[in-house]
């Protein structure tokens, strides 16, 4: 693996194995899903993030019984009141269920509110991230950095798209605007996991996105900082997982992205 784990990241790496490997039997047989609308036509799930779900509360909790458990889908349970488990048991339930591989699973480690290590598997292209505090971070048992990219013309950036039942649709377009003929490209995978730890491995330069959960950013800052990068809020404040919004990049473009970014929320 790499890394020398603590207890609580081995637990983590475990969650995610049985979890994924789960994901996975489901995504082969996904006429055997079942699948209902979680709060609109464009934000689909599955029995599939709940049985993730449950079995990673049921894996960490029986490693950490006295620790808080923060899960997108069943929500969170109070416990020391320094440490929680932050879970996202799928992240991309677009894509899986229109049979695309971009999606993951994700789990972190907050001790007072500071994600402290974390987690991200990609069951379907084989990509396991790790990260730990002052450890680095790990891509199947690598070492990985950040881009060494320094402007913004030569950088591809990555982003969460406000798509129907999403915030702030006119100030992404703003965004847009200024951003397309600044940057070397933009892309969006649907899925923030996948997104954020290609940052932490160099192949996006910065990822932002304004309308996002503790559970999809969590593990990604961790992955982040620990290559090498920043996280930020989205207009370049401190972070806050439940501030639902994110900016992390490769540190180098990070100053001229905000300019831009801020500009367009000025513009508004």
């Amino acid at each position: 693996m790499g890394i020398d784990a603590s207890a609580e990241l081995l637990a983590m790496i475990e969650a995610a194995q049985v979890a994924g490997a789960g994901l996975r039997r489901r995504f082969e047989n996904l006429s055997d899903l079942g699948v209902r609308s979680k709060s609109g036509p464009a934000d689909l799930v599955s029995i599939a993030d709940e049985e993730a779900e449950k079995t990673a509360r049921t894996l960490l909790g029986s490693a950490r019984p006295g620790y808080g458990f923060l899960g997108e889908e069943g929500g969170s349970v109070a416990g020391d009141g320094s440490h929680t488990w932050i879970v996202d048991p799928l992240d991309g339930t677009t894509n899986f269920l229109f049979g695309n591989p971009l999606w993951g699973f994700n789990a972190a480690l907050a001790r007072d509110g500071v994600v402290v290590a974390g987690v991200t598997y990609l069951p379907m292209i084989d990509e396991f991230y790790v990260a730990e505090e002052g450890k680095g971070a790990w891509l199947n048992g690598k070492r990985i950095r950040v881009s060494n990219r320094s402007t913004l013309i030569e950088a591809v950036l990555a982003c969460g798209i406000p798509f129907a039942g999403k915030p702030e649709q006119a100030l992404f377009a703003r965004e847009m605007a200024l951003l397309t003929p600044s940057v070397a490209g933009i892309r969006r995978t649907g899925a923030c996991a996948v997104d954020m730890a290609w940052v932490a491995a160099g192949r996006w330069d910065a990822y932002w996105e304004r309308a996002v959960n503790a559970w999809d950013m969590a593990p990604g800052v961790i992955l982040v900082k620990e290559a090498g990068g920043v996280a930020t809020s989205a207009t370049g404040g401190e972070l806050d997982l439940h501030g639902h919004n994110v900016l992390v990049s490769n540190g180098a473009v990070q100053q001229a992205l905000l300019e831009l970014l801020n500009l367009a929320r000025a513009a508004g």
